[in-house]
């Protein structure tokens, strides 16, 4: 979780919060800026779920490319023993 995401549920939490009181009391514009503040939230939260997204896709291609690159150094050491016990060195 980053800091968009704790963000997010903070605003969206303040949000309702303004908004349902807004309602108890009949102040509109408590209702009106409590939905606004709502919305931000959960854009916030969004915003934050993409980035966690990327960074976790983002970490699984390093770690694909590291096992890869292990097999094929592990493969190259293999054909070079191979190699060796062939011509008997």
């Amino acid at each position: 979780m980053n800091k968009d995401t704790v963000k997010g549920t903070i605003d969206d939490a303040a949000g309702r919060a303004k908004r349902q009181v807004g309602e108890w009391t009949g102040d509109t514009n408590a209702q009106v800026d409590g939905a606004a503040q709502q919305i931000k939230g959960k854009v916030e939260k969004a915003v934050g779920n993409v980035k966690d997204a990327a960074k976790d896709i983002n970490k699984n291609a390093q770690t694909n490319v590291e096992r890869d690159n292990e097999a094929r150094e592990r493969q190259r050491h293999e054909e070079e023993h191979k190699h060796h016990q062939t011509i008997g060195s």
